[in-house]
């Protein structure tokens, strides 16, 4: 079921990376928030899948009264040169 989002609702964004796997399907996990992963056999399913382990991941700190911790973790372009033999 789902939750109808309100006025006051705060939204959190995070980076995912999303990996194709050889048998089939997608893996996909959060770098910011360790342990947080999850899959799904198309990329859609494994995007809405992440976003519940998100959720879940999110509750259970709030639960246990921790905070969620700001992110060390960056995620940057870099460029190598190429040779082609």
């Amino acid at each position: 079921m789902r939750k109808k989002i309100s006025r006051g609702d705060v939204f959190m964004k995070y980076k995912v990376v999303l990996e194709k796997e050889q048998g089939g399907g997608y893996s996909v996990y959060v770098p910011e928030l360790p342990g947080c992963a999850s899959q799904g056999e198309t990329r859609q399913k494994a995007i809405k899948n992440i976003k519940e382990a998100i959720h879940l991941y999110c509750w259970s700190v709030k639960q246990d009264r921790e905070s969620l911790q700001k992110s060390h973790v960056m995620i940057r372009d870099v460029s190598v040169p190429f040779n082609k033999a």
